[in-house]
């Protein structure tokens, strides 16, 4: 009897992120999978019991890589001025919403939404995360009356929404180009002045320059 690794089902989800941005989800197949690693369906099928399930063990991946530390650096950021952790948090954001592994992923889940559950996973996986650590982060603003009366979850959703807002027609695009950092940083900065400058307790002026 063959025991299962985590070196090998990081492995096979290794090769399954490739193989589903080279091919996206319908034509990718566990067959095609097993033969890229090597191995078999059987071994294959024992670590994830369908190409749904290994497909969501991607989207977790990515997200995980991507999100773990930068939610922790957010949430706790106390040290920072709120617009400062802002801004953290919406450089790691933008970098993540921008790679081209992530906008591969979030292609086949658009397109496989309307007929399965993975949808509802991939939300739960990343963008609820991601909320729930920005309502946290602005609840606690709240209380200390940096920030003005609102609707916590709410405002986590409009700040999610501008920083993705200047970059989210790449989506859209065949072969979208690599963002510079300074670009990246520009955008957040533009996001979170515009953010603060609806949400700040007081008449607030920027403090990036």
């Amino acid at each position: 009897m063959k025991v299962r690794t985590e070196a090998r089902r990081e492995a096979i989800i290794n090769e399954a992120t490739d193989l589903f941005c080279e091919l996206g989800f319908e034509r990718t197949s566990m067959s095609e999978i097993a033969k890229r690693l090597g191995g078999s369906k059987t071994t294959l099928y024992g670590y994830f019991a369908s190409k749904e399930v290994l497909f969501e063990a991607v989207i977790q991946q990515i997200g995980d890589s991507h999100l773990d530390s930068a939610l922790k650096d957010l949430l706790d950021s106390e040290q920072f001025q709120i617009e400062d952790a802002l801004f953290r948090f919406g450089m790691a954001m933008t970098i993540l919403i921008n790679d081209p592994k992530a906008l591969a992923v979030y292609r086949m889940v658009i397109a496989e939404s309307g007929r399965s559950e993975i949808g509802k996973k991939f939300y739960k996986i990343g963008p609820q995360r991601v909320i729930d650590a920005l309502n946290e982060f602005i609840t606690h603003a709240l209380e200390k009356g940096i920030l003005r009366g609102c609707e916590p979850s709410v405002a986590a959703r409009h700040f999610l929404f501008l920083i993705k807002s200047e970059s989210e027609h790449h989506l859209f695009e065949c072969d979208p180009p690599d963002l510079k950092e300074e670009e990246i940083r520009d955008m957040v900065i533009r996001a979170t002045d515009v953010f603060m400058a609806a949400y700040m307790s007081s008449s607030y002026t920027p403090i990036f320059k």
